[in-house]
């Protein structure tokens, strides 16, 4: 099968190297334009809701200033990784939510092809793929390929 437009899910890791070299092999023989993502999870997620349960006033001020803070490094990580390997910076998205929410979702607005994450395939079936890379596989409108990435040890 031949892909015209990839979009790589990375998280920032050492290990998204390995993800991106693989987006790329596909991306150059078949002719396909590539598009990165980070999702960004919201911080009232990371630090369980607590601006719910009646903190100081200014605490949710706090925890916008840290999840823009957390935007601006994962497009800072981001723009690097595209400009090593050719990606137009107007394919690079960083969005806040669930991860496998909104890569269906960019997937759907940028008419991709094909989804490519990573995959820890830690032992036992039920580990096979993460919780995110499960995410995406299920509900996705496009081919979705896994790459098992080999941990440092």
């Amino acid at each position: 099968m031949s892909y015209k437009n990839v979009l790589v899910a990375v998280d920032l890791t050492e290990e998204s190297d390995q993800v991106l070299t693989k987006a790329r092999h596909i991306a150059e023989k078949d002719g396909a334009k590539l598009a990165l993502v980070h999702v960004v999870k919201p911080i009232e997620h990371v630090y369980g809701g607590f601006g719910a349960v009646g903190l100081a006033g200014d605490f949710s001020a706090q925890m916008a200033t840290l999840e823009q803070q957390a935007v601006s490094h994962a497009q800072e990580q981001l723009a690097k990784m595209g400009k090593a390997i050719g990606v137009d910076k107007n394919r690079l998205f960083v969005p806040v939510g669930s991860a496998s929410r909104e890569i269906h979702r960019l997937a759907k607005e940028e008419k991709i092809d094909l989804i490519v994450i990573g995959s820890h395939g830690r032992h036992g079936l039920g580990l096979l793929l993460g919780s995110t890379a499960n995410g995406v596989l299920h509900g996705a409108s496009c081919d979705v390929l896994a790459v098992r990435v080999a941990l440092e040890s």
